[in-house]
């Protein structure tokens, strides 16, 4: 275990000023659809997120919007590499969950995490949460692609922890 929080702290404490930057500016570009603060907003907890995953046993899954953030991240892989190297020791994977067309390699049961539970991990490992990317009608929306039966769905991703 890598990485220790003894304060309450932000995701974009864990990457420097120019790569927080680099990636909001894409996550802006790419999504002009979202209100101004929120590029910042999402990476801040992705950064969280996967900080949070750094140390979990258990496989966590990002809301709709945060899944946004990791997305944009692991696309500068270089510098997601890095990161996980130095947070986590190891890779994050990103593990989609199989369509409502392919089997689920666990069973009948979603392999992902509930928002619940990744909201819960992401306090306990003292980072700062904005709760609005966490719920509500425009965070972790379940829609039919996502997952047709679900109560608490997240983007369909989750991180692969080691055991």
């Amino acid at each position: 275990m890598l990485l220790t929080i003894d304060r309450v702290s932000s995701g974009r404490s864990l990457v420097p000023d120019e790569l927080f930057a680099q990636l909001t500016s894409r996550i802006a570009c790419d999504h002009l659809e979202l209100a101004s603060d929120l590029p910042a907003r999402i990476m801040d907890q992705a950064l969280a997120f996967l900080g949070t995953c750094a140390t979990s046993t258990e496989p966590l899954g990002p809301s709709e919007l945060v899944d946004i953030g990791w997305h944009t991240f692991i696309l500068h892989t270089h510098d997601y590499a890095d990161f996980c190297q130095r947070i986590a020791g190891r890779f994050i994977h990103h593990q989609p969950e199989p369509s409502s067309d392919e089997p689920s390699p666990s069973g009948p049961e979603p392999i992902g995490a509930p928002i619940s539970r990744t909201v819960a991990a992401i306090t306990a490992a003292g980072f700062a949460l904005d709760a609005a990317l966490w719920g509500g009608r425009d965070a972790a929306k379940c829609t039919p692609k996502c997952r047709p039966k679900c109560n608490q769905c997240h983007a369909g991703c989750h991180n692969s922890p080691t055991k």
